[in-house]
């Protein structure tokens, strides 16, 4: 059996990240009477929405992309890659929570750290397809 320590590890913490995204719009419905299925009214509970709604978009590119690259790459490179992606969208969330105009630098680097891992994917998947 080959294993992942480190590519799963930053799995399950992204899987923490969506959740408390999720925590948060929850208790952003509360705090502003926004009762399911609305998904408009105060602008704090609209951000809360848009952020989560961002990291399940994001993250649906990012995991097919970081497992491919750990098993075609290295469960470093992949961790290493997830890690990066990780904090920047905790920085998104924080920054967009804040002031929607300031999440840009923490969007690219999120997705900076998406198409590496993708590109080193598709790269080691070339490499093993060549030989």
């Amino acid at each position: 059996m080959t294993a992942y320590p480190l590519t799963s590890l930053i799995t399950l913490l992204i899987c923490i990240l969506m959740l408390v995204t999720g925590i948060n719009v929850g208790r952003a419905r509360g705090r502003y009477g926004i009762k399911a299925p609305a998904v408009t009214g105060h602008e704090m509970f609209e951000r809360a929405y848009r952020i989560q709604m961002n990291t399940l978009e994001n993250a649906a590119l990012l995991l097919p992309a970081l497992w491919v690259c750990a098993g075609f790459v290295s469960d470093r490179s992949a961790a290493t890659l997830g890690t990066l992606w990780l904090i920047a969208r905790v920085w998104y969330a924080i920054a967009y929570q804040n002031d929607p105009a300031k999440r840009g630098r923490a969007y690219g680097l999120s997705m900076t750290a998406f198409a590496v891992s993708w590109c080193a994917g598709a790269w080691g998947i070339a490499r093993v397809l060549v030989n």
